[in-house]
């Protein structure tokens, strides 16, 4: 693989990078990964920062010349972290490495690309800036999520999209849904989702649920083919605790970021609360969350100059 042009500066001209130790987490499985992860290593080596690889991604791809960490280890050691790959991948990264604070930019393999909205062919000419501080940042906002069964905690993870309560087999579920401590509703449906501003564009949306900006401070409440039509999605505030408790069905589960679950029965109770950290998201200088809408779900298909 050529590695893509780099802008050229000369040396005694060049402003020093503000991230010196980088992280790469790659999406290994993929075609073509090894090349490309070595890519982006050989150009941050020679933009003056020291590269190290996710243990997985290194013991993968055999790109074994660089120091390899783990999430744990990025988080404690890295001023910033790479995510090649989709979104997929971003999900399962970002939820780690929230906690610890690191910056992180996703360099896009995927398909979408919401969250890694670099593309890798350009990725030479955006990073020569970003590592010098010319980004943008977006917090993105976590759920936290644990499963309460008489009174006990018996599962706690985290989720940057979503939490989605749903059925394997035939039939509707029935939910008791609480939020801030207050009844809200029963609901008889296929599911339920609570979704963040960032998973506002997944599963959620497909259910009907509206599109979120990511500095809106709330979640989206979107039933999956509810047997009463009125029941309809709704916008919450995330700093109150949103309760759904299983009050009838069969074979009910509860999907994290459709990536972790675990399975539930009668009486037991989801909590969804805000989690004490942001994935800090950064962008290129003059990013848009509605640039990204409008190429990601083409909405500009059809119309005639739809450039501003």
């Amino acid at each position: 693989m050529n590695l893509p042009a780099a802008p050229l500066m000369p040396a005694s001209s060049a402003s020093p990078v503000v991230f010196r130790h980088v992280a790469i987490v790659g999406k290994y499985q993929a075609l073509g990964s090894r090349a490309a992860l070595d890519d982006i290593a050989q150009f941050l080596h020679t933009q003056g920062c020291d590269v190290a690889l996710e243990t997985e991604t290194a013991l993968n791809t055999g790109l074994v010349q660089y120091p390899s960490l783990t999430l744990e280890q990025i988080g404690a050691a890295c001023d910033l972290a790479l995510v090649v790959g989709g979104d997929g991948t971003m999900l399962g990264v970002g939820r780690q490495l929230a906690r610890y604070g690191v910056p992180v930019i996703g360099i896009n393999q995927g398909r979408l690309g919401f969250m890694t909205d670099v593309r890798f062919e350009d990725f030479p000419a955006t990073l020569h800036g970003m590592l010098r501080g010319q980004y943008e940042e977006d917090p993105r906002a976590l759920i936290l999520a644990r499963v309460l069964r008489d009174g006990a905690c018996v599962y706690e993870t985290m989720a940057m999209n979503d939490v989605v309560v749903n059925r394997a087999s035939a039939g509707m579920i029935e939910l008791k849904i609480d939020v801030g401590g207050r009844f809200v509703a029963r609901q008889r449906a296929d599911g339920l989702i609570v979704a963040t501003p960032t998973g506002s564009t997944a599963y959620a949306l497909s259910a009907g649920g509206p599109l979120l900006h990511p500095a809106i401070d709330g979640w989206v409440l979107a039933p999956i083919a509810p047997h009463t039509l009125s029941n309809r999605p709704i916008v919450l505030p995330c700093d109150q605790e949103i309760v759904i408790e299983v009050v009838g069905g069969r074979e009910i589960s509860a999907n994290f970021d459709m990536q972790t679950f675990t399975s539930l029965i009668h009486g037991d109770q989801i909590s969804v609360q805000r989690a004490g950290h942001e994935l800090r998201l950064l962008h290129p200088v003059g990013w848009s969350h509605f640039d990204t809408l409008r190429n990601k779900l083409h909405w500009n298909e059809g119309v005639i100059g739809s450039q501003p």
